[in-house]
């Protein structure tokens, strides 16, 4: 990962609710959260549906337009001011081509995309809601310090009540 971090070749901050990219976009950069949040959406008519946040330390990327360098129904978003480095493209592909090391590095990054996601998923189609809540809380502690609830909620597809009732109990 710090390697990745030496491919930032500018930086750049959002206020709370600044898009960084918008739906039907394409964007071929992988960003370095340094301070604050994001989130990961797409609307589904007029409700958001979000997939995944970050905060601080994390990367997030429009893997979808990255990849294919087509446009993207995703959306990124601040969810608090946000200071991001950014990764073109071009660095990472051409980091990655230096040698084994920097390909087993890719290797994970995307595998562990991949795995977040199907855990998700997975959650999602096949647990209770109290249960969705006690694994994210299991995995992703600090999300609970960095993100509101009512985005939590979304993300975990339960109300904002549930939510608050289960962290109660």
């Amino acid at each position: 990962m710090e390697a990745l971090l030496t491919l930032i070749d500018k930086r750049r901050t959002l206020q709370r609710g600044e898009l960084l990219k918008k739906e039907g976009s394409i964007d071929t950069h992988v960003y370095y959260i340094e301070e604050g949040s994001l989130k990961i959406y797409f609307m589904d008519g007029i409700h958001e549906q979000i997939i995944r946040f970050g905060y601080r330390t994390n990367l997030v990327v429009a893997l979808d337009s990255f990849l294919e360098d087509k446009p993207s129904p995703l959306i990124i978003e601040a969810i608090k001011k946000v200071t991001i480095g950014i990764i073109p493209k071009q660095r990472i592909m051409e980091f990655f081509e230096e040698g084994r090391e920097q390909q087993q590095l890719w290797i994970n990054i995307l595998q562990s995309l991949v795995m977040q996601q199907l855990d998700r998923e997975m959650d999602i189609l096949t647990t209770s809601p109290e249960e969705r809540y006690r694994r994210v809380l299991q995995r992703s502690p600090q999300l609970f310090q960095e993100v509101p609830n009512r985005y939590i909620a979304n993300y975990l597809r339960m109300s904002a009540e549930t939510l608050s009732r289960l962290k109660k109990s």
